[in-house]
């Protein structure tokens, strides 16, 4: 027999969903306990590029949840004494097709031009000496981009919730059922008001019906880090390119849109067919991280394939010029997500809410998401 303990909020899953749900009840007063299966966070939270990426973004309700978010973590990393650097983007354009998007792009989206707009060749140089200037045409400047380090940040937050917050942390702890308002783990049984399911990838273990009803699936994304560039060398603002412009909602508007797809269906078939748009950022000891490509279904495949690592540097060198690209690590990450919809949120039951599906923005909407869901 196991003593039922009290809680007002558990929340299931130590991701930055979990955390971000268990912070915002937190903050409100209220009595939260954070379970995570695991001993330390392993999932694609901590394999990530550690960008906060607004830019990415709609304008409207998910632009201003993604700076909300951005506003948070500011206030997260002071409190975990962990890096970060507000080092802002570059969408670089090598051809007219893609400086045509970045203009329709502005000219259609006020906010964008509050936290940037579009530069000229010579402007880009001043904002970053890691472009490749062969045939650079102009690009888009935002200010909005956050970086951090996820293998920092994400396992330095955990002692912030328990410090600052309040929260009672179970690592190393799986629930394996729900009765609510009991959670039910080999050892415990909690009882509480409200329950938070935030658990990632993981489909079977609690509401699989739900899951399965939902249509979620799982997408893997390869990844690459270098070694610390050589000298110092600092990247500033994080860099993508044309391929980019394709990935995000916030261009999806763009009629524009349409001639550059057409073209890059053309001449980068492969990169296309696996879904890869590249992005560059920066750790805090200097290694560049690079990625990546999305591959989708309920079942990926554990192993990556040394052709989608080339098809990623391959594009990544027609846009940056780095001192070195010599690969220290290469991994993948596995996130949900959801064709058509910006994030998973269910009431299957009485007091238990499901906040899942976030995609690939978890760094960048899940504090702002959960402010909104917690209320």
């Amino acid at each position: 027999m196991t003593t039922t303990q009290h809680a007002d909020v558990v929340v299931i899953g130590a991701g930055i969903v979990g955390m971000a749900v268990a912070r915002a009840a937190a903050q409100r007063g209220q009595q939260v306990v954070l379970f995570e299966r695991s001993e330390r966070q392993l999932g694609a939270s901590i394999r990530n590029f550690g960008l906060v990426w607004p830019v990415g973004q709609p304008a409207g309700a998910l632009y201003n949840r993604a700076l909300r978010s951005r506003t948070i973590w500011l206030d997260m990393a002071q409190r975990a004494g962990i890096w970060q650097r507000e080092a802002g983007s570059l969408h670089l354009a090598y051809a007219q097709d893609e400086l045509d998007v970045l203009e329709e792009y502005l000219a259609t989206t006020p906010v964008a031009r509050e936290h940037g707009g579009l530069l000229t060749p010579p402007e880009v140089t001043r904002r970053s000496h890691a472009v490749n200037h062969d045939g650079l045409r102009g690009a888009l400047w935002s200010d909005s981009e956050l970086n951090v380090d996820p293998r920092e940040a994400i396992r330095a937050i955990p002692a912030v919730l328990e410090r600052d917050f309040g929260v009672t942390l179970r690592f190393g702890t799986l629930v394996h059922g729900i009765a609510a308002p009991l959670v039910q783990t080999v050892s415990e049984t909690w009882h509480a008001e409200r329950i938070f399911v935030c658990s990632g990838p993981d489909f079977e273990t609690l509401y699989p019906q739900e899951f399965a009803a939902s249509g979620i699936l799982r997408c893997k994304l390869q990844m690459l880090r270098t070694v610390p560039q050589p000298g110092g060398w600092q990247l500033g603002p994080a860099l993508c390119a044309g391929l980019t412009l394709l990935h995000y909602s916030a261009f999806a508007h763009c009629t524009s849109l349409a001639a550059l797809r057409a073209r890059f269906a053309a001449t980068h078939p492969f990169q296309r067919a696996e879904h890869i748009h590249v992005l560059l950022s920066q750790t805090r000891f200097g290694e560049l991280t690079i990625g990546d490509h999305h591959e989708y279904g309920l079942t990926v495949e554990p192993f990556d394939r040394a052709e989608v690592d080339d098809a990623i540097l391959a594009y990544l060198c027609s846009f940056a010029a780095v001192p070195t690209l010599q690969i220290a690590e290469r991994w993948h990450g596995v996130y949900p997500w959801l064709k058509g919809q910006t994030e998973l949120v269910l009431q299957p039951a009485a007091g238990v809410t499901i906040v899942n599906g976030l995609g690939g923005a978890g760094m960048t909407l899940a504090f702002g998401l959960a402010e909104e869901i917690v209320g």
